[in-house]
């Protein structure tokens, strides 16, 4: 186990190369979010399945998480193809402000989907008669929320702020 008080400070990202920042965006949030969705979605899935007749079921769950995957999916692609090369390739400002306006209100809209999920679940609070699997899959949605929250602020406040101006 890591010792908290030993271990490292995070960097601090406002004064970090916006190469680096971009390489921790893909490393620590776009490939995880790629490989945790899938098994999330397959969790809803099977507690959807296995426990349909119970009115704490959160019917709809598998259905929400599959349309934020590909939401995700397709968000990501264009920050990979199109925003991100632009930022590395020096050509900030003005030539990268509309492409930040269309993944900044996009992260609106991943907000608005992690609410629906937050209300489809009431909260990530699993009812008393959850099975593991019921248990593991709302504890996977709250780390999913916070991760994906963690990676909006990051984009927003400090790599597209930087990246507009220059």
């Amino acid at each position: 186990m890591i010792d908290a008080t030993t271990s490292a400070p995070p960097p601090r990202w406002d004064t970090q190369p916006l190469p680096e920042i971009i390489h921790f965006v893909l490393s620590r949030y776009h490939e995880p979010h790629r490989e945790e969705l899938p098994a999330l979605i397959d969790a809803a899935r099977r507690v959807e399945r296995e426990h349909a007749d119970k009115p704490s079921c959160p019917r709809g769950l598998a259905a929400q998480l599959a349309e934020l995957d590909a939401e995700l999916r397709q968000h990501m692609a264009k920050e990979e193809q199109v925003l991100f090369p632009a930022i590395l390739s020096g050509r900030g400002g003005p030539m990268v402000h509309m492409p930040i306006r269309v993944m900044m209100q996009e992260h609106e809209d991943h907000g608005a989907s992690l609410q629906r999920l937050r209300d489809l679940t009431g909260g990530y609070v699993p009812p008393p008669e959850a099975c593991s699997t019921w248990l593991a899959l709302y504890a996977g949605l709250g780390k999913l929320e916070a991760e994906l929250l963690a990676h909006i602020r990051l984009e927003n406040e400090v790599l597209f702020r930087r990246a507009l101006n220059g």
